[in-house]
């Protein structure tokens, strides 16, 4: 009986043999205990690739490996000779399982939280199916699934294990697929309908997604774009416009809307991936459904939803639906279905999380089929390996870590009867420098507080007069002619007269840092109670002289600096008006 054949007899599917082990974190032929063992070894391994299922571990389930003695099984067309054993010679001992094939192993610690999440409809699908292990099923197959276009420069160059991450996750309103064409326009170029800036923090505890209303007022640079046909295109950019015209409109492509959200938010993504109306529906009809809450009756012409109050598990048209749905929830424009967006996303991550999602072989594989096939990733990660690397680093964070946004907006004054919104200048700019600073918008582990606790006392303790403070101003990274300007206004408007510009620092830093000696202390927290900056910003260590040949403090100006007389500390937490929530609690649209 063949390992195809074990189980038939009792109307077991052999798919639903495998099992996820929670010691080791891959996937088991688990069989009953009367079954026979067959003495078939697994396919011979083909070379490693980055697309190789080796990549990813061992695709050989435990108890697998060839009984002593017995002869393998010939596979067709091809003869395969026992072993050789001299005569007279002791029968050989049992056979180490073969590269590629593992035996019996010591269980090891699971690692904490190490599920990949599917973080919007269709561009994490695969990250799933890869972060839990099973990703060997058909990688060649998948790998011919994926789209990819340049990023045109436009990305940090791809993401990197030891830092944060930034992932840009487009919907686009494309119009593709069976029953799609009654969705709104059409004839829509696919413009970025939906988009989430997803930040990863460097130590993996927690995350935010932060949605851009599609109806916000940027300025679209100017953008150099590879063509369809291969051919390379400058597409001139437009001030005061729509967000959603950065994708589809004038040929754009995924590379300029990333250069938008750079421009507006000051943080460059690391890749971006893109999916269409087809993600939502084939996603979540592979879990077999997500649960959503309504707090009201809704019946949506334009959207076709139509759901009585309380919970309701939908999947397919029905889910694609929901996420469409605006006219009937809260005010009834974008904003409102960028709140159903998010409760649905978190609903979803629920369900993988909460069910037996992760170990049903058969819907990992239907997810990495949907995700692949709904998916078009950047030019640096166009290959299963790439992605199996993303979804291992995106399967650290727990869900109630992760906080969904929204960039805070209001109405465009300069319309009598809004239809567009801009960017709140009062609260934004705090919500885009805790992203680009890696500041949580959740609490998360008590060590990182206490490790928050110990660099915020370094600004605890006495200061000394401005008067005496000495200090060499040095250009980091920031704008040119910085040193000069601050040093002015130390002088000038703030009474450190004992400062001087030592002109270009040896090396560019990302962020601005203030060094001092112990007994400097006291000038270092005056300096840095005058330019706002944080307890990270302080750096003990050693004086150099200064010009006069005497003891001072060195102030390096980073990449970060914001300029003289604006603050450098960036708000630890999200203004009071930011729209969030986290993505394990249950909440219902109204």
């Amino acid at each position: 009986m063949d390992a195809q054949s074990r189980g038939r007899a009792d109307d077991i599917d052999p798919a639903d043999q495998w099992v996820l082990n929670p010691n080791t974190g891959e996937y088991e032929m688990r069989l009953p205990p009367s079954a026979p063992q067959s003495g078939v070894p697994g396919p011979r391994k083909p070379p490693a690739s980055d697309t190789d299922p080796s990549a990813l571990g061992s695709t050989q389930p435990l108890g697998r490996s060839e009984a002593p003695g017995r002869r393998r099984s010939e596979a067709p067309g091809r003869a395969v000779p026992p072993p050789r054993r001299r005569r007279g010679a002791q029968a050989p001992a049992p056979e180490e399982p073969l590269p590629g094939r593992r035996g019996r192993r010591p269980a090891k610690k699971a690692a904490k939280g190490k599920k990949a999440l599917l973080w919007t409809g269709g561009v994490m699908a695969f990250v799933l199916v890869a972060g839990a292990g099973a990703a060997y099923f058909y990688i060649e197959h998948l790998n011919s699934n994926i789209a990819s276009v340049s990023d045109d420069g436009a990305s940090t160059g791809g993401f990197e294990k030891d830092k944060a991450i930034n992932i840009l996750l487009i919907g686009t309103d494309k119009r593709t697929g069976a029953g799609n064409e009654k969705y709104g326009d059409a004839g829509s170029v696919g413009h970025a309908d939906t988009t989430i800036l997803l930040h990863v923090s460097k130590d993996r505890s927690n995350a935010t997604a932060l949605s851009i209303p599609r109806d916000l007022i940027v300025d679209i640079p100017d953008c150099p774009t590879t063509q369809a046909d291969g051919t390379q295109k400058v597409i001139p950019g437009t001030p005061k416009t729509r967000f959603n015209t950065s994708l589809g409109q004038d040929d754009r492509t995924p590379s300029c809307t990333m250069r938008t959200v750079t421009e507006l938010t000051g943080v460059k993504p690391d890749n971006f991936m893109v999916a269409d109306f087809n993600a939502v529906k084939t996603l979540t009809s592979a879990v077999g459904g997500v649960e959503v809450c309504l707090g009201k009756d809704i019946d949506d012409p334009d959207s076709h939803l139509k759901l009585s109050k309380g919970n309701h598990t939908i999947e397919g048209e029905q889910a694609l639906a929901f996420v469409r749905t605006r006219h009937s929830v809260g005010f009834g424009g974008d904003l409102s279905r960028i709140g159903l967006q998010q409760q649905f996303l978190s609903a979803l991550m629920r369900k993988l999380k909460d069910n037996d999602t992760l170990t049903s072989p058969s819907k990992m594989l239907d997810l990495a089929e949907a995700g692949t096939k709904a998916l078009t990733v950047d030019s640096q990660l166009s290959s299963i390996g790439k992605l199996k690397d993303l979804g291992l680093e995106l399967g650290k964070l727990n869900t109630k870590n992760l906080t969904f946004a929204t960039t805070p907006v209001i109405d465009n004054p300069a319309e009598k009867v809004p239809t567009t919104v801009v960017l709140n200048e009062s609260s934004a700019p705090q919500v885009f420098d805790m992203i680009k600073n890696d500041v949580s918008f959740t609490a998360v582990k008590e060590k990182k507080k206490k490790e928050a606790a110990a660099v915020a006392a370094r600004l605890k303790g006495s200061k000394s007069a401005a008067s005496e403070v000495r200090v060499r101003i040095m250009n980091g990274g920031a704008v040119a002619g910085s040193a000069q300007e601050t040093l002015s206004w130390l002088q000038v408007e703030e009474g450190v007269t004992k400062s001087e510009n030592a002109g270009n620092a040896p090396a560019e830093l990302a962020k601005t840092t203030l060094e001092y000696a112990p007994d400097q202390a006291d000038q270092a927290r005056r300096l840095a109670d005058i330019m706002g900056l944080p307890g990270s910003a302080m750096k003990p260590g050693k004086s150099v002289e200064n010009a006069q040949g005497v003891p001072a403090m060195t102030l390096t100006l980073g990449k970060d600096f914001k300029g003289a007389g604006s603050s450098q500390t960036t708000p630890a937490k999200a203004p009071a008006d930011v729209d969030k929530s986290t993505a394990d609690k249950v909440e219902c649209a109204e």
